[in-house]
């Protein structure tokens, strides 16, 4: 006996289409399953590769990171070397010029200009001639200078030299700038 045999006969054309359906079910639920196995593994791989693809981009972006982190860590280390040796010149000049300035307040030393030759008058109108045996220009006429005078062309020549001092540390603040293309923030 078999399996038609169970059943009863006007039902046997339908059992017979749905084994053939239940047959075909069964081979599209595989193939489904099939495909979903391989089209999974497609995926994962796809995933696996664009997720290593980021993970090399996000390093080369860190490594650079890095590169202009330090590459700006080095401009303001030379910037602040650079200040430094600024202030330095700075303070060193003012403290000499303070010095000079204490200097002519005392008497201790005096400022004196070269005559041209053939302008020495008898009557010099209170300015007095030295020539000392000391001088370097050998004897030449020369006229002392009111001490307050000689204070103020100090102050003014060393306000012109800090000011030349001032733009020769921008100008190198400029350079090295221009030098590496970048600005350090706060700038």
């Amino acid at each position: 006996m078999s399996a038609l045999d169970l059943i009863p006969t006007p039902l046997r054309p339908w059992a017979s289409v749905l084994a053939v359906l239940l047959i075909a079910g069964t081979g599209a639920w595989g193939a489904w399953t099939v495909q979903d196995w391989r089209y999974g593994n497609a995926l994962a791989k796809q995933e696996t590769k664009a997720a290593e693809k980021a993970q090399g981009i996000a390093a080369a972006t860190a490594a650079q990171l890095k590169r202009e982190q330090d590459q700006r860590l080095a401009l303001e280390g030379r910037l602040k070397a650079a200040e430094t040796a600024h202030y330095k010149e700075l303070t060193d000049a003012k403290k000499a010029r303070q010095l000079v300035l204490d200097r002519l307040a005392t008497t201790d030393l005096r400022l004196s200009v070269l005559l041209a030759a053939g302008t020495v008058r008898a009557d010099s109108a209170g300015m007095s001639t030295a020539t000392g045996a000391g001088g370097l220009d050998h004897g030449a006429a020369r006229a002392e200078l009111d001490p307050a005078h000689a204070q103020r062309i100090i102050r003014i020549t060393g306000d012109g030299d800090d000011g030349l001092t001032a733009l020769a540390a921008c100008q190198g603040w400029v350079r090295e700038v221009l030098a590496t293309g970048s600005v350090p923030p706060g700038r």
